[in-house]
């Protein structure tokens, strides 16, 4: 049972972040502006009806439904694999970026993305930490590879 607990910690620090830092941007930057940040690093404030990248923009339902079905598959993994050593970690940060993102879609109709980086689409905090979590997830699944020495061949 620590790992739920482990799991459900990162997926409410990833929520608080994406949240406080969308809620931040809303209040601080209009739609469409920009503002320098941090050399490479601009803010802007755009909706974004899609998913990653804005593929499938106004795909409202399909968007919608391809969500509750991804989380509802990882959690299912993730309960019936216990022995899983590290694999509460990509699944905090999945279910706290896709709840993040979820939130805004169902508030709002689209997601808030802000972070823009030269020649890439806007992100926010939910994006990277799914980004990150599919990451750590194909990690954590594939395990530590050894190559076999000299001696074992």
């Amino acid at each position: 049972m620590a790992t739920v607990a482990r799991a459900a910690l990162v997926a409410g620090i990833v929520l608080a972040l994406d949240q406080v830092t969308k809620h931040t941007i809303a209040a601080g930057i209009a739609a469409g502006e920009e503002k320098k940040f941090l050399p490479g690093v601009t803010l802007v404030h755009v909706r974004n009806t899609g998913v990653a990248f804005s593929m499938f923009s106004g795909g409202g339902t399909l968007v919608l439904a391809f969500t509750l079905v991804a989380l509802a598959v990882l959690l299912g993994y993730f309960l019936l694999h216990p022995e899983r050593p590290w694999l509460w970690v990509p699944t905090g940060m999945l279910v706290g970026g896709a709840v993040g993102n979820l939130i805004d879609r169902l508030a709002n109709g689209a997601v808030t993305d802000f972070i823009k980086l030269p020649h890439w689409p806007a992100f926010n905090v939910a994006d990277m930490s799914i980004t990150f979590g599919v990451l750590v997830l194909l990690w954590v699944l594939e395990g530590p590879r050894h190559r076999a020495s000299d001696d074992e061949r």
